[in-house]
């Protein structure tokens, strides 16, 4: 597989210098074919070269990260790098792939560009053997050192966590090592993908606001690809 062209765009150059570092660690995978300063420049990199995966800086002078992205009509895989956690929701409605708060480590940047991979090249329907979807009405979970057996019944929405899944129920929050592909296709029929982090359980769902729904009192953002099949799914078109 051929590595993922990528452009790195933040204001500050050493911020641009870590991340071509780190891409540069993994030459097989990545591919830098440019760094800008700011969106007008990322902009024209981007009509000049063909990008797979945008290193995207939020805050910058003249024109933020998420709305330079509001503005492209065919984005590329977005990584999100900033220093500003608080964004993170506002990103995932804007359907980015993963959200790196700086300063961050060489190990959280490789869990970044493996979401990137999955993303970009998920696997065929004959790449192997589906998964049968489960029938015993719970999921069986290991978590911290026990486990644990999770009623479906119980689970109010799964969330993508690097590279471990949350369970959400009224009981609490339940982590284990995990990924939304493989859940999706062993979760029985009332579950739903809503975004590349959520899976939710669909008769928790209580109202669609805006481009998210509410589960009690949690907002759970759905993703631009996802729009379409939750709106019908859930309201009926």
């Amino acid at each position: 597989m051929k590595p993922l062209n990528c452009l790195i765009v933040d204001d500050e150059e050493l911020a641009r210098r870590l991340v071509r570092t780190y891409c540069e660690r993994l030459p097989d995978q990545l591919r830098v074919v440019g760094e800008a300063a700011h969106p007008v420049a990322a902009m024209e990199l981007l009509r000049a070269e063909p990008v797979d995966l945008l290193f995207l800086d939020i805050q910058m002078p003249g024109m933020t990260g998420l709305d330079f992205l509001r503005t492209l009509r065919r984005p590329p895989a977005v990584v999100l790098t900033t220093a500003y956690a608080e964004y993170a929701l506002e990103g995932f409605e804007l359907d980015v792939v993963d959200y790196l708060v700086k300063p961050f480590a060489f190990e959280r940047f490789v869990v970044a560009v493996g979401k990137v991979r999955d993303y970009r090249f998920p696997e065929t329907p004959f790449s192997r053997a589906p998964t049968p979807k489960t029938s015993a009405g719970y999921q069986l979970v290991r978590s911290d050192r026990k486990t644990l057996r999770i009623p479906h019944a119980d689970i109010r929405y799964i969330e993508s966590m690097r590279e471990y899944v949350a369970y959400h129920t009224a009981q609490g929050r339940t982590l284990t090592l995990g990924s939304l592909k493989q859940l999706e296709e062993e979760l029985p029929d009332n579950f739903l993908r809503v975004h590349k982090s959520f899976i939710v359980a669909t008769e928790r769902v209580e109202a669609l606001e805006g481009n998210q729904l509410r589960i009690g009192e949690t907002l759970i953002p759905i993703g631009g690809s996802y729009r379409e099949s939750v709106k019908s799914r859930l309201f009926g078109g």
